[in-house]
């Protein structure tokens, strides 16, 4: 697992804990895992999905009654993400404040992260 002591692989905030908290609630889930795939015009796309139990290897990031967990290949590119929730006229949804993005697509949804060695030198892991 990739963390730091003391500090929360991503943090919550309060608007994305309580829509969290309710899609727990109305579906009596455990929790909302978190992870990153292929796809996308930029290379990477977040993936949101229910959980009913936890992985031993997921990291799990807990906040006002939200329960986040991470799936183990993503936690390196989620380290230090912010998890949002917007409702403007158009649409609602969950945002991502991720540091360790390089690029983005104009729709939003697709990513392309920097590269593993340029993460770990961040970190001074390398």
């Amino acid at each position: 697992m990739f963390s730091i002591p003391g500090k929360q692989a991503v943090s919550i905030t309060p608007a994305a804990a309580q829509q969290i908290s309710r899609l727990m609630q109305k579906g009596g889930h455990a929790g909302l895992r978190i992870g990153v795939k292929k796809g996308g015009c930029a290379g990477m796309e977040y993936t949101m999905d229910y959980v009913d139990d936890a992985d031993p290897n997921d990291e799990t990031v807990e906040q006002d009654g939200a329960r986040v967990l991470i799936a183990p290949m993503a936690q390196m590119f989620l380290f230090g993400t912010e998890i949002d929730y917007e409702t403007s006229l158009l649409e609602s949804g969950f945002k991502f404040r991720n540091p360790n993005v390089a690029d983005a697509c104009g729709c939003g949804e697709s990513i392309k992260f920097k590269d593993v060695e340029e993460l770990a030198a961040e970190r001074g892991e390398g």
